[in-house]
């Protein structure tokens, strides 16, 4: 990996617009207790890049370095990332009236196995960059992994705090990973408060989504990739599981940049925020037309990932929700399974249940004419649908009795 020109010019509050935050310093919140957004001298880039050819170097999301905030390549923390691909569901799409198939972006092919991985390692890059040895975060699983993967390329310790039910998958990979990790006898928000109050007394950096500047530039390679694969235009809608809203707002601010440096026209894909029933605090303030969501109380979902009582770029959630002409939608859990297994018997593809989640919004959506059978939809699957308990399905045979294989067929 060669360097390459980087084009950061400041940082700014993505709240008030105070933009005098200096670059390559260790950044938090803003003043105003809101995330940092990363600026660019955009007119430079223009004349400077060009798009096909940062697109045709290949190798996952650290071709476009130029695009994002790591200076130098030496802090440059790679696991050997790779391009996640668009995977039609053409059973399910036929299934459910749509005139073209329904593209799932496979986030799970990332190391780690989750879409976390592009946001923590770029986290973990700058906290490289910037002298940073110890890392803290929250998770409900996924984030950990990925920062624990991350931090230990990188030689530095990880601290990492998870609810108690936590998949146990993700509990043992963190671990293993090198992290110290805790369960946790709370939600998330709970493991944050933790992370946060140990601030001063550890000297340890809180990777917590949006407390630092850095993990929304990592999400937001997804919306470059998925741009440049589908030719330099952008989809009429896309469906993405809701938590703490990186990859959204990551996708967002992608969006904006492409077009201010002529790369894509200034159309929009509807955004789909998408919740479980049991913790939907962005959809009860889109519903209520509030531009801050309130904490969601008794939070519960087995869509761990998505369980996020409160959110700290919730403005920023919803601002792209609303200008896109998208929504905020809730589904239940049994939702959420029903679309798992129809995703997995259909199409043989093994959604998340973040990732299913997408799926039965979708097919919500459709029903109710937010989304048309033509439009071209994207929804994203933000891990492995590997790293989660699957229903026992299986039958018996006891191989010592005759077989019916008539009843075998037919079973």
């Amino acid at each position: 990996m060669t360097e390459k020109p980087t084009y950061v010019t400041h940082l700014e509050c993505g709240l008030t617009g105070e933009d005098d935050y200096a670059p390559d310093v260790i950044h938090g919140l803003s003043r105003a207790g809101r995330p940092l957004l990363v600026r660019y001298d955009l007119e430079t880039m223009a004349q400077d890049l060009d798009r096909d050819a940062i697109w045709a170097r290949g190798g996952g999301f650290w071709k476009w370095r130029e695009l994002l905030p790591v200076r130098k390549t030496r802090d440059v923390v790679s696991l050997g990332e790779v391009d996640t691909p668009l995977i039609p569901l053409a059973h399910v799409s036929r299934d459910l009236g749509a005139a073209s198939p329904v593209l799932v972006k496979d986030e799970g092919r990332l190391p780690t196995g989750s879409f976390k991985a592009r946001g923590l390692a770029l986290a973990v890059s700058m906290a490289k960059a910037l002298g940073v040895d110890k890392l803290a975060i929250p998770t409900n699983g996924n984030a950990g992994a990925a920062m624990a993967a991350y931090g230990a390329a990188a030689g530095m310790t990880s601290y990492v705090f998870c609810p108690d039910d936590t998949p146990e998958a993700n509990v043992r990979e963190i671990a293993l990973q090198g992290a110290k990790v805790w369960r946790v006898n709370g939600l998330i928000n709970d493991c944050g408060k933790i992370v946060g109050g140990g601030k001063d007394a550890t000297g340890w950096y809180d990777v917590s989504t949006l407390k630092e500047p850095y993990r929304i530039e990592g999400k937001k390679t997804m919306g470059l990739e998925l741009a440049a694969q589908l030719g330099w235009t952008l989809p009429d809608a896309i469906f993405y599981p809701t938590g703490g809203g990186t990859g959204l707002i990551g996708m967002w601010k992608a969006f904006d940049e492409m077009e201010k440096l002529g790369w894509i026209g200034a159309k929009r894909p509807k955004m789909f925020a998408v919740q479980a029933e049991g913790c939907a605090p962005i959809v009860r303030a889109f519903e209520a037309g509030e531009r801050h969501a309130e904490l969601w109380e008794d939070a519960h979902t087995y869509a761990a990932g998505i369980r996020v009582p409160i959110a700290v770029g919730d403005f920023l959630i919803l601002d792209a929700v609303r200008a896109s002409g998208g929504a905020a939608m809730a589904v239940s859990d049994d939702a959420i399974e029903e679309a798992r297994r129809a995703a997995g018997t259909r199409d043989g593809m093994l959604l998340c249940p973040e990732g299913a989640a997408t799926l039965a919004a979708y097919q919500r959506a459709l029903a109710a004419g937010q989304v048309t059978p033509s439009d071209r939809v994207v929804l994203f699957n933000c891990g492995s649908g590997l790293k989660y308990p699957m229903p026992d399905i299986a039958g018996l045979l006891d191989r010592h009795k005759p077989i019916d294989y008539q009843a075998l067929m037919n079973g």
